[in-house]
C-alpha cells in the first residue's frame, strides 16, 4: 500500500497537475483576501484581524480543484488498461482505495499549509488592542481538512464509474454540490425547522466545527462520509470480479 500510495504521489509532482492545483488554490485565496478590495473575503477591507475569509470561500475553491485532482484516480488506469493489472498486485481493494484517497487528500495538506503564512501576516498587522481566535481559526483548518477529505473520497468514488475522466471530473463536481449545498437548499425549500435535511449536508457541520467547538458528531459524520465512499468505490471495484 505504501509503495502504490508513493507512486500516485510522485505521478501527481511529476507533472504539472499537482502543482497548478496548490498554485491556483492559492492564487485564488490570496487575490481574494488580501488583493480585491471589493471582494467580502477581503481582510482590510473587513477590519478584524481575522483569516475567517479563507475558511468561507476554501470549499467553493476545493470544488472545483480537488476533482481535477481525483478524475484521474481510477479513470486513467481504465483508459490505459492498467486497471488489470492493479487488481493483480498482492494488494486489497481497500488497499488500493485507501492509497489513492490518502495521495489526494496529501494534496489538500500540501495546498493548505502554506496558508498559514495568513496567520503571521495578521500577526504583524494587527493592532494591540486586535485578538485572534486561535481556536476557531484551527477548528476552521480542522474542518477545511474534512471537507477536502470528504472531496476526494467523493472523487475517488466517481472516478471508479467511468474511463473518461472529464465524466469524472462533472459527477465529482456535482455530489460534491449536492453535500455542500444541496440539502441546506431542500431544507429551506420545504421550509423544514428541526434541521435534519441541513445536517446531511456538510455546511452545517464544517459551520459547527468553524467555530472552535469540537463536536463528536460533527467528527463522526465526515468520517461517516468519507467511509461511506470509500465502500461505495470497493463496491465497484468488486463488481468487475462478478
Amino acid at each position: 500500500m505504501w509503495a502504490l500510495y508513493v507512486k500516485e504521489i510522485r505521478s501527481f509532482l511529476s507533472s504539472l497537475i499537482g502543482y497548478i492545483v496548490i498554485g491556483v488554490f492559492l492564487l485564488i485565496t490570496g487575490v481574494f483576501l488580501w488583493a480585491d478590495t471589493s471582494s467580502s473575503y477581503n481582510i482590510f477591507e473587513s477590519g478584524q484581524a481575522s483569516i475567517h475569509g479563507l475558511f468561507e470561500l476554501a470549499p467553493y475553491v476545493f470544488l472545483m480543484l480537488i476533482p481535477a485532482i481525483t478524475m484521474r484516480s481510477f479513470a486513467e488506469e481504465k483508459r490505459v488498461g492498467t486497471i488489470e493489472m492493479l487488481m493483480t498486485k498482492p494488494l486489497s481493494d481497500y488497499q488500493i482505495i485507501l492509497a489513492k484517497f490518502f495521495a489526494g487528500f496529501t494534496l489538500v495538506i500540501l495546498s493548505l499549509i502554506p496558508t498559514i503564512t495568513y496567520y503571521w501576516c495578521i500577526q504583524d498587522l494587527k493592532d494591540d488592542l486586535s485578538v485572534i481566535d486561535t481556536g476557531r481559526m484551527w477548528g476552521s483548518y480542522l474542518g477545511l481538512l474534512f471537507i477536502g477529505g470528504a472531496y476526494v473520497a467523493i472523487g475517488v468514488f466517481t472516478s471508479s464509474l467511468s474511463k473518461n475522466q472529464v465524466v469524472a471530473f462533472i459527477l465529482t463536481v456535482t455530489v460534491c454540490l449536492i453535500f455542500l449545498m444541496g440539502f441546506d437548499g431542500l431544507s429551506l425549500a420545504m421550509g423544514e425547522e428541526d434541521g435534519t435535511l441541513m445536517n446531511l449536508g456538510i455546511w452545517a457541520h464544517y459551520y459547527s466545527i468553524g467555530k472552535g467547538l469540537i463536536d463528536t458528531r460533527d467528527i463522526t459524520y465526515f468520517i461517516s462520509l468519507i467511509a461511506l465512499f470509500i465502500v461505495f468505490t470497493k463496491m465497484v471495484l468488486a463488481s468487475r470480479k462478478w
